[in-house]
């Protein structure tokens, strides 16, 4: 039986997730992410995708994160018309990330046009929310454990993977002659012990594993009370200063979690009830998702549901649609949080307000999930004392402050002990997802405490499996 498995994105950095499967005479692309981050990454998502997409019949997509998903409409643009499997949460979040996306997209090249700062005359955007809705309509979501039949001796399944809501392994079995061969593609793992989502499955019966690297360099603060105790001393440091915190959050996932966190802590009179502002229309819609899809919530979460707390509503949230609303922000005084998106900087509502806020000491800006290289995220955690918004350079005097027990992926400790419940090693374990010295130390943990057979694939590399 030909299988090939080819390596288009997720190598040797966090972003770009496209791993190309062919197998049985078919040929399958799991996730089709944006690449981020870098400019030499960034413009990959202008290149031509190496294999034609009309030949391609199914994207397998393993969550809505715009670096797993949010190559979709290029990739239709560019021919694909086949269909597109994920979990049912999956399919509502992308339909609102996908659209900000391309809202975004155009946004940034008008933006870029009307301040001349783009060397492209004019900057277009890479795709249009017109290229949003048809790449849409291609979409066929499934329950967690539903089998996808397509073919005899060919199956698809989406087991939870922990991450964010609707967030999946693909599980790909085949079975020719009477032998089977299981696939699993890792997507993002998540971190276990988090509120609201269940810890990610335990996995068995595995002959190729694809493994995300994202931590695997690094250990989560094993005290997950110490990581409440960091956001209430934060947050209270931000009221001393009688400023604004403001909090770059990932619009899906991280942002509820915050709520979830900052309710618990008011709650508990840890931190005073003060102004919280969501402002992200992508993080407000994609709360209403979340408080839709209570079925994906961890025996905890749904506990204090039954107790009839509304566990992602702090006392005095404001959810800011308009963007007058968002731009009336500015003139806030403080104490106040404002939450908004996008995490890395990379654009959206959130760079209007580091524009505003971020040269003023009497500020904070909290980071609490992974920033990519080249991002300005990592610019500013790495003490850059100025960094370019909308092509000013803006000087860095607000105090800057970094959380990572926030994150939604697995430490390498956490990886390590979700593999330690396979029941046999794979034949062999691809690590990708994550900056080389990630994915390096997690593939040498991997070796030397499992002595696993495992390859770090490099962009573009294909495998005979």
């Amino acid at each position: 039986m030909h299988t090939r498995l080819s390596f288009f994105g997720a190598t040797g950095t966090v972003t770009g997730s496209r791993f190309l499967l062919e197998i049985m005479g078919r040929k399958f692309l799991v996730d089709c992410g944006l690449f981020q981050g870098l400019k030499k990454n960034r413009l990959k998502n202008w290149e031509p995708f190496p294999v034609p997409p009309s030949e391609i019949e199914r994207i397998l997509l393993t969550h809505a994160h715009i670096d797993h998903s949010g190559y979709i409409p290029c990739f239709c643009k560019q021919g694909f018309s086949g269909k597109i499997n994920c979990t049912h949460a999956t399919h509502a979040l992308c339909e609102i990330m996908l659209h900000d996306s391309g809202y975004l997209q155009e946004e940034d090249a008008r933006w870029a046009n009307k301040k001349n700062f783009s060397k492209h005359k004019p900057a277009l955007p890479l795709y249009t929310v017109e290229d949003v809705e048809n790449a849409l309509s291609f979409f066929q979501s499934v329950h967690y454990g539903e089998d996808i039949l397509i073919s005899d001796g060919l199956r698809v399944k989406f087991k939870d993977a922990g991450h964010i809501l609707g967030s999946s392994f693909v599980d790909i079995k085949t079975t020719v002659n009477s032998k089977t061969r299981r696939f699993l593609f890792s997507g993002d793992l998540g971190s276990p012990m988090r509120p609201i989502l269940r810890d990610p499955v335990q996995v068995h019966e595995v002959d190729y594993l694809i493994l995300e690297s994202t931590y695997g360099n690094r250990l989560h603060s094993s005290d997950h009370k110490q990581r409440d105790k960091e956001l209430a001393r934060v947050i209270n440091e931000s009221i001393q200063r009688g400023g604004i915190l403001v909090i770059p959050s990932f619009a899906v996932e991280r942002s509820q979690e915050l709520l979830f966190y900052i309710r618990e802590l008011e709650e508990k009179m840890i931190i005073p009830s003060l102004p919280v502002y969501l402002d992200s229309p992508m993080a407000i819609n994609a709360t209403s998702v979340f408080e839709k899809w209570t079925s994906e919530y961890d025996f905890q979460a749904k506990l204090l549901l039954l107790e009839g707390k509304n566990i992602l509503r702090p006392g005095h949230l404001r959810c800011v649609k308009d963007v007058e609303e968002s731009k009336a922000l500015h003139d806030v005084k403080g104490p106040a949080i404002i939450l908004s998106a996008s995490g890395m900087l990379q654009g959206g509502r959130i760079l209007h307000h580091l524009e505003h806020r971020l040269s003023k000491s009497e500020n904070t800006v909290l980071f609490v999930g992974y920033q990519a290289e080249g991002t300005r995220g990592r610019a500013i955690l790495e003490g850059k004392t100025e960094v370019k918004i909308h092509g000013q350079s803006i000087k860095v005097k607000a105090k800057i402050e970094n959380i990572s027990g926030f994150s939604g992926h697995a430490d390498y400790n956490e990886i390590l002990a979700w593999l330690m419940g396979f029941n046999r090693p794979p034949l062999k374990t691809f690590i990708v997802h994550g900056e080389p010295n990630s994915s390096q130390v997690l593939a040498d943990k991997i070796k030397n405490l499992l002595d696993w057979d495992v390859v770090i694939p490099a962009f573009k590399e294909s495998f005979e499996l």
